[in-house]
């Protein structure tokens, strides 16, 4: 019979470790071309579009950078009403089996730094005079296989 430590078989034992050390706004940009006149007597809803990346840069044997970077355009017909770009970045000490590490990296990070870089996405558009910029929930499961598969097509085409 294995040997039993804290109630569990050492060989079902798994280590598994997520630590935030760190969140941070590495750049923030927000651009208000049109104001004052963009501030008034728009009635039109405004076209938005919002783009979303993940990046990840490796700093030592179980850290890890992983930045959101979201940027939306703010558009009535050819208007720009406003553009905001933001890279919001966290530090994550992670240690977990290597098949798993990747998915951390891509989704359960993002998970949690996106709460925060909504909110300053909001608080920064609103603070730029305009309704304050309501991001949807991002399914970063769903990114990530979307990745995964076009990766995948892109080597069949090779």
């Amino acid at each position: 019979m294995p040997e039993k430590q804290n109630g569990t078989a050492n060989n079902d034992q798994v280590k598994r470790q997520i630590i935030i050390n760190a969140q941070y706004i590495k750049d923030l940009s927000f651009e208000n071309p049109g104001a004052p006149s963009s501030l008034v007597g728009n009635k039109e809803m405004p076209k938005i579009d919002v783009a979303v990346d993940v990046q990840v840069q490796k700093l030592a044997e179980t850290s890890f950078e992983v930045a959101l970077v979201v940027s939306a355009n703010a558009n009535i017909n050819d208007k720009k009403l406003f553009l905001i770009e933001l890279n919001y970045g966290g530090v994550f000490t992670i240690d977990v089996p290597a098949e798993e590490l990747e998915p951390m990296l891509m989704i359960y990070c993002p998970n949690m730094l996106f709460p925060y870089a909504r909110r300053i996405l909001s608080d920064s558009v609103r603070d730029g005079g305009f309704p304050p910029l309501m991001l949807d929930p991002i399914d970063f499961a769903l990114l990530y296989q979307q990745h995964k598969l076009s990766a995948v097509k892109q080597e069949k085409k090779a």
